[in-house]
Formats: C-alpha cells, structure tokens, sequence
C-alpha cells in the first residue's frame, strides 16, 4: 500500500516542559491506524502538528513521499489533504449546519453573490452519507451534542482530503450513529485514504482497525498489527503495566435515604416528565438511556442548571427549593457536567483558580484571596488526583481531557457533599483515567456520600453502579439491581417508548 504520511524523530515542548520526544507513526493508503495511550501522552499533540495546528519543534514529516520543511498551518494541511476532527468540538454556534460545514468555502453564485441554496444541497449530501435526517439551514446550536459531532465529521468528509484525523470522533454519539460513522469509515478506505483514529473506547478497535501505535509520556513505545494482539496487551503497552480489574467495585452496605425526587417535571431538552427516585448513603445509582433519554436533564433540575416546572425535591428528609446551581452547593448536592469545558470549567483560568472558585472561602479573608493558601489547597488536590500538570498556575486549557475530568471533580471534593453527581465522567478519557475516577467514586461511597452518574458505557454501570434507572422519553421505565441484570435487559427498558 502507498504511504501517505510519516514523520520521524517528532519533537515538542510547552513552556520547557516535554509533550512529544523522538516520536514516530506513519499511514499507509487504506487503513485506519489507530493511536492510542493514555491522556497527556501526546496524541492530540501529534496530530495538531501533521495537522498543521502546532509547529514542531524538530523532527521530519513527509506526506506522498514529499519532504514538508516547513511548518504547516490548517489551510496549508488541507492543502496537502490532511484533515482533522478535533476531539473538542470547532463549530461557530449561530452559523447553520451548513454554512459551519464550507466555512471559508462558501459557494458563490453570479456576482460573488453567496448561492445557499447549492449550499444546502451541496451540504445535505454530506449529511445523507452519515444518514442524518438534519435540515443544512438549522443554526448549529440548536442541535445536541451528538448531531453536533456529525457535523463536525461532515464538514471534514467535504474537504475531499486523502489523510482523515479523527480524534474522539464517537465519544459523544449514539450506537446509531456510531453504526453509521463505521459505514462511512469503511467506504474511505475502500477509496484508498488513509484514517488516523484516536479513542478511548478500545472495544471499537476490533471493529475498523489496522494497525495500532502506543504513546506512553510523549514518546513512542510500539507498532503492533492489530489482528495479532489483544487487548490486554495494548492496555499494557499504554499505561506501563497490567490493569487487572477494569471496574474496581467495592460492597458496602447503603445507609440511610439521602435524597428523594418525587414527580419531577423539566421542560428544558427533551423534557422530563414525574420523574420519582431515592438515593441511599453510600450507594452509587447510575442513569441508563439512549440519546435524548433525558438522563441529563433530569441531573440538570436536580443540581439546578435548569428550572423545574413540578415537582419536589427531600435533601436528608427535608425538602429544599433549588432553584440555582449556587442553591444546590450551599446544601451540598455537587454535579460534575456532561460538558466539562462548557458548564465545568473556565479555561482560561488556571488549575489552582478552577479548583478554589467554588471554594473562595476556604482560601479567603476578609474578602481577599490568600495566594498561598490557594497554592496549597490545589496541590493537595493535584497530589490526591493525580492530575498531570507542570504546576497548578497552568492553564486549564492546556490539559489533557483526563486531566480537565480530575480538575471538574476536585474542586467538590474540597466540600462537604451530601451528594455527588457525575454526568459521563468518563467521556474522552484513557483506561487508566478511567480508572481514578472510578477510584474516587469510591471513595465517596466508602465515605458514606450518595452518587448519581449518568453514563452511556454499559459495561460501566454494570461495572461500578448498585441501581440502575432507565430512563426513555423523558421518563423512567425501569428501575434495576445492577447485580440481577444485565446489557440486553437495560437496552430493552431503554427502547420503551
């Protein structure tokens, strides 16, 4: 097969501190080879440099065999027909679908007139390839997050590039859409291009890839046919050593009702309709349901992001009116959001700032934050999350997904909570992550602290949950025992309309 891209010796440094080192990968025409390695371990800073988003400090890149001396930009990457997926979404919200899709490429008609409706149909031709039933002139930000993520791989498909870069593509899709995603990668290889796929979902592998090459702590450990490896093994490879026990459950016995919903009703979404449940001490209850389910809504109008139109709310037996995230706080009920960079953090503030701003009176007097305490408070939580950071003055936005999880979390787990809720804690992060942030769920429990997750991974409820609520339509259909049910029944409540 014809080679399409190799670099070699690859080079890359932030602010002194080493993000790639002696890094090599190469693609052939055809194949899909996926990169893998825990978060902070390089890949998103590779594939920004092939693709032209960060200049590489040394090393050598060669696309078609052709020499790149150059440093490259985005324009000038397509130009070589190398396009990327970014993991975080790159869309201008108030544009329509279509006009995100040929931004900077729009039609023009007589007169340098923009022509929207060839626009359009040019557009929904890309969306029938993903089987997207999606108007070209609905504003971008009036769609979910899912559909967002398809069009954001439409908008590379149009660029007719012979290199595809996706980076998380399906963290936030439907198994649909995921089904529909695959159809599509499959067609490009037949068309000889060449497909570098990131993920964290290491069951998809099995499914669309070659080839596999590991990062380990920005260098390169390893090339392996995937049909003659195993999991396990490249588990192994990324993270240094084996991982035994992918779900670390522990038992403990649950202690008394800690919240109570009854009948609550949300218009925001999809809607929730008289959705009723408890939450026991010490006890871990996940939200299964496909997309648009209204698992995320419900956990919104509980913690206070959306307004609740019915329904009562008992926090310790005692009813309390939230009718803000800031109400939710003072009483002790913390939620982690589905969407970390939008409603979790503020990225252009530092680690120690993220951490301490819920928490201003822990760092505080008279008004006046103490600089030093801060430094403290937030290495004690750097240190009890293991969170990768030069230092807790780096930018938030300069961490890796993982990381920016752990950042999300620690600053609740600085108060006192009652209640904990996750919403896909895990989305985009590697195994061994994964893994931490189950630790810390456990650690709660333990702690006597009733969790919520919302979590589209079934082998994660199953994996770590007591109870499980399955939700459809916005309303609950089912209500399970983790330990007496199993993939298919969950599935099958969450296709009850």
């Amino acid at each position: 097969m014809e080679e399409l891209l190799r670099v070699d010796h690859i080079n890359k440094s932030f602010s002194g501190v080493s993000a790639l080192q002696d890094v090599k990968f190469d693609l052939k025409a055809g194949e899909v080879h996926a990169l893998l390695g825990e978060n902070g371990a390089g890949k998103s800073t590779l594939m920004k440099i092939i693709s032209g988003v960060y200049s590489r400090d040394s090393g050598d890149m060669f696309v078609k065999g052709r020499n790149i001396t150059h440093d490259l930009t985005p324009h000038s990457a397509q130009g070589l027909g190398i396009g990327i997926i970014h993991q975080e979404l790159n869309l201008c919200p108030h544009l329509t679908v279509a006009e995100n899709i040929f931004l900077n490429r729009e039609f023009s008609g007589v007169g340098g007139v923009l022509n929207k409706k060839k626009q359009n149909q040019e557009a929904k031709q890309y969306l029938n390839q993903l089987n997207l039933n999606i108007d070209p002139a609905t504003p971008t930000n009036r769609l979910p997050v899912s559909k967002q993520q398809m069009v954001e791989i439409c908008k590379t498909l149009s660029m007719n590039v012979n290199i595809v870069i996706m980076d998380e593509p399906t963290s936030a899709l439907t198994e649909k859409e995921i089904e529909d995603l695959f159809a599509v990668i499959a067609l490009l290889k037949q068309q000889g291009k060449g497909i570098i796929y990131i993920s964290h979902r290491l069951e998809e592998l099995s499914r669309i890839v070659d080839r596999v090459t590991i990062l380990r702590d920005g260098k390169y450990v390893n090339t392996l046919n995937f049909a003659e490896t195993s999991l396990p093994e490249i588990i192994s490879f990324m993270v240094g050593r084996s991982l035994t026990e992918k779900f670390p459950r522990i038992e403990t016995k649950a202690g008394a009702k800690v919240l109570e919903v009854k009948n609550l009703s949300s218009p925001h979404g999809v809607g929730v309709k008289n959705v009723s449940f408890d939450l026991y001490k010490g006890e871990i209850l996940a939200f299964a349901g496909l997309m648009g389910a209204g698992r995320t809504e419900t956990v919104r109008a509980i913690s206070g992001a959306d307004k609740m139109s019915a329904g009562e709310v008992f926090l310790n037996g005692k009813p309390v009116k939230i009718k803000s995230p800031k109400d939710a706080i003072d009483k002790g009920l913390f939620c982690a959001p589905e969407d970390r960079k939008r409603d979790g953090l503020c990225v252009r503030m530092t680690l120690a700032e993220n951490i301490t701003l819920p928490n201003l009176d822990f760092v505080s007097k008279f008004g006046v934050i103490i600089n030093r305490i801060e430094s403290e408070k937030s290495k004690e939580m750097v240190n009890s999350l293991k969170i990768k950071t030069p230092g807790v003055t780096q930018y938030v936005r300069n961490l890796s997904g993982g990381n920016q999880q752990k950042v999300v979390v620690g600053k609740w787990l600085m108060r006192n909570a009652h209640v904990v809720i996750f919403d896909e804690p895990t989305r985009g992060i590697d195994v061994a992550s994964k893994i931490e942030i189950y630790n810390i769920i456990n650690d709660l429990k333990r702690n006597g602290i009733g969790v919520m997750f919302v979590s589209s991974e079934l082998p994660e409820i199953l994996g770590m949950s007591d109870r499980v609520i399955v939700m459809c339509n916005g309303k609950i259909t089912k209500e399970l025992v983790t330990r007496d049910t199993n993939q298919e029944e969950i599935l099958h409540y969450a296709t009850q309309y």
